[in-house]
């Protein structure tokens, strides 16, 4: 297998399986929570640092208003993210979670026409329409607007916004941004553990071991996204990324009983329909460009001995 869809896989895969992480942290406010993945996370990211010795360059490249304000956005972005996955897990609505994650890339698609003036093809136009679609299914079928979805799914839409256009490496944006929220994390537990209502070191060893874990699950599944995206091809990228919400939904259905009704199901299915129809397209239209490339670059009496994998590599 290949390394960059190993690490691939190895993301897409914890963050499908996080309600099982996250359920076993269920009688801890979630605000702690998430202000225990902040600090925990930058501990874990400052030892990555460390070994690789990236401090001295890590300051070299913060050293700009423009910056800081960019990845101040950023980390309020993922934070929101962060507290509402957290949250929305341990109560009840992993189902609503995992329609959020399906919706995202074409929460991405619709940023694209509306802020970078972006054009879109009939197949994507209808992908769009698909979506939307389905969205509305959802909100008639859940009797309300399913606004965890809608919230996550445009929070990391944003977040994406931002660092498309922050110069940092994943490693050291994501170093800043837990800086950036550490001393408000820092702030807030310590005051929960004034009070008496602090969880760390008063609940058992293993929820304390639970509570330092959530850096790990939350930063070396990022670490793996970033490296599997230099790696291999967005359009592979794209497809493998559909794994976390559909482990996410099918917990939601068969480990944690959350109802699904034939109307709920109606909405996503619009939404599956939308990502395949875009999904498809997007393959269909990268073979057909790499092909003509090929053929411009190639002559015609060699294009008959241009082996099939060698274009499959290209595309």
């Amino acid at each position: 297998m290949e390394p960059g869809v190993l690490y691939a896989l190895v993301a897409f895969i914890t963050w499908g399986l996080y309600p099982l992480y996250w359920k076993q942290l269920n009688g801890i406010p979630d605000m702690q929570l998430a202000m225990h993945r902040i600090v925990w996370s930058f501990v874990l990211l400052s030892i990555v640092m460390t070994f690789k010795r990236q401090w001295t360059e890590f300051y070299r490249g913060i050293k700009s208003w423009r910056i800081l304000g960019l990845y101040t956005m950023s980390s309020i972005f993922i934070f929101t993210n962060w507290y509402l996955l957290v949250w929305a897990i341990n109560a009840g609505y992993i189902v609503e979670t995992s329609l959020g994650v399906f919706i995202n890339p074409l929460i991405n698609v619709m940023f694209g026409v509306l802020i970078f003036k972006e054009k879109l093809f009939p197949w994507q136009w209808v992908s769009v329409a698909l979506v939307c679609s389905g969205v509305v299914v959802c909100a008639v079928a859940y009797g309300k607007l399913p606004w965890i979805a809608l919230t996550m799914a445009i929070t990391f839409a944003l977040y994406g916004l931002i660092k498309k256009q922050a110069p940092l490496s994943a490693l050291h944006g994501m170093t800043l941004e837990t800086i950036i929220l550490l001393l408000p994390a820092l702030v807030y537990l310590i005051y929960v553990e004034c009070k008496g209502t602090g969880a760390f070191g008063h609940v058992s060893a293993l929820m304390d071991c639970l509570l330092i874990g959530g850096g790990v699950v939350t930063i070396y599944p990022l670490l793996c996204f970033a490296a599997a995206a230099q790696l291999i091809p967005l359009s592979l990228l794209g497809i493998l990324q559909y794994i976390q919400p559909t482990l996410q939904f099918l917990l939601g259905i068969l480990a944690y009983g959350e109802p699904l009704s034939m109307f709920q199901l109606i909405g996503f299915i619009l939404v599956w329909a939308a990502l395949v129809t875009y999904t498809v397209d997007g393959l269909v239209r990268s073979r057909r460009d790499h092909k003509e490339v090929i053929s411009v670059q190639t002559p015609v009496s060699e294009a008959s001995d241009v082996p099939f994998t060698r274009v499959e590599q290209a595309v």
